[in-house]
């Protein structure tokens, strides 16, 4: 086999992030809407979503220090065969219990899924070239993200609008095709994700495991070192606290303004894919935004502008005027997280890398889970309009936190500079 360069590398980052986030484009939009047509309340279904973030929280370190010690590659393939058990069980959950089952198992599909595939990018592009730009494949990957959630929530709409199985509800089938994009997802991590071997470390997954507790101290360690990294993380928590407002309640807008699920579902699916590929230009221009005002910034703006645009959600009174906000919000979210994510990569270091990732991810699960019950029973009891008026304003807030992430970037430009005029 060949080497490995930094182009191949990106290439393989790409496409398993498709394969990756293809299956979640085809659910978003029937994620809601599904289990309401079986007759589950919405603060019933947000006290399910709630559990997916409690496993996720408890679980959260110990598969990412896993993650560094054992190998990202096996740690992916055990997220992606627990993420097939969750969306087969979705397909038929008609109950309480089995919805808390599917997001139980999603919480562990999510746990060792946070972390490894950046971690993996970015640690085997840097041994080939330690001056290779992983912003720029940062940035590539969230429009391929942008792309496959895209295409999946067209084909999720298509299939709702069309329904082609009889035998299956129409919101059921793009469940079913999600496992099937997930099994071609297992196969892809199986033969794309080459890890070179290690100089030294566990050679067996019992002495990784007892190897994880060390990693996940050095990660802590880090975090509690560094007031930059520690300030983005911090961001995280008000990011969690607001998802549900743009990741699940839009639908039950449109539903509000409609008064029809299925009608909902018919628009939600185009509007999905036009939201994702909205991401998908804005993530194109995190480059260019990063090189104009600096990284820290345009992060900074970015979560303002969010928040401003779920508020826009909750105050149309219409179907265009969601949409639109819509739209704004997803471009605006596609041109934050690359940004977010190459401040985390600059602070974090290579032998726990998968570790402070999984610390980005977890310290948003208790914020998460707190928000979907909280903005769902106000939604239930206030209208939807008032869970994103609140959770806007929650998603704004977090914006200063940039603030040290944006002191040292300028230092470090006035270093460079000054190193360049001594040269």
């Amino acid at each position: 086999m060949s080497p490995l360069t930094v182009a191949g590398i990106r290439r393989r980052f790409l496409v398993l992030g498709a394969l990756r986030w293809l299956p979640v484009g085809l659910l978003v939009p029937v994620l809601v809407l599904l289990p309401l047509e079986r007759g589950i309340a919405l603060a019933e279904l947000g006290v399910a979503f709630a559990v997916q973030g409690v496993v996720v929280l408890a679980l959260e370190l110990p598969t990412g220090g896993l993650a560094d010690a054992l190998g990202r590659r096996t740690v992916l393939l055990g997220s992606a065969v627990v993420g097939l058990a969750s969306v087969g069980l979705f397909l038929v959950a008609g109950s309480v219990p089995e919805l808390v089952a599917v997001f139980a198992l999603q919480g562990v599909h999510r746990a060792l899924d946070s972390g490894p595939l950046e971690a993996w990018y970015v640690d085997t592009t840097q041994a080939v070239d330690e001056h290779a730009a992983i912003d720029r494949g940062l940035s590539a990957y969230g429009v391929v993200l942008g792309l496959a959630v895209a295409g999946g929530a067209l084909a999720s709409g298509g299939l709702v609008a069309l329904d082609p199985l009889p035998a299956v509800d129409a919101l059921a089938t793009p469940v079913a095709l999600s496992l099937v994009v997930q099994l071609l997802g297992i196969v892809g991590l199986a033969v794309l994700m080459v890890e070179p071997r290690r100089a030294s470390g566990p050679g067996t997954a019992w002495a990784a495991a007892r190897d994880t507790p060390r990693t996940i101290s050095r990660g802590i360690r880090l975090v509690r070192r560094n007031r930059v990294l520690a300030a983005i993380l911090a961001v995280e928590v008000f990011w969690g606290f607001s998802m549900v407002t743009f990741e699940a309640l839009p639908p039950v807008r449109l539903e509000e303004i409609l008064g029809d699920a299925d009608a909902a579902a018919a628009i939600t699916g185009p509007a999905g894919a036009a939201a994702w590929a909205a991401s998908a230009a804005g993530a194109a221009l995190t480059p260019w935004l990063g090189r104009r005002l600096g990284l820290a910034p345009t992060a900074a703006l970015m979560r303002v502008l969010q928040g401003a645009t779920v508020v826009g959600m909750g105050l149309a009174g219409g179907v265009v005027g969601v949409l639109v906000a819509y739209l704004l919000c997803y471009a605006i979210h596609g041109a934050s997280n690359p940004a977010h994510m190459t401040l985390l990569h600059r602070e974090a270091t290579g032998p726990v890398r998968a570790t402070v990732v999984s610390l980005n991810s977890m310290v948003s699960q208790p914020a998460g889970s707190l928000g979907v019950v909280l903005l769902t029973g106000l939604a239930d009891g206030a209208g939807v309009s008032w869970a994103m008026y609140v959770g806007g304003a929650v998603l704004a807030v977090a914006a200063p936190l940039y603030l040290p992430a944006w002191r040292r970037e300028r230092a470090d430009h006035q270093s460079r500079r000054a190193a360049l005029a001594s040269s």
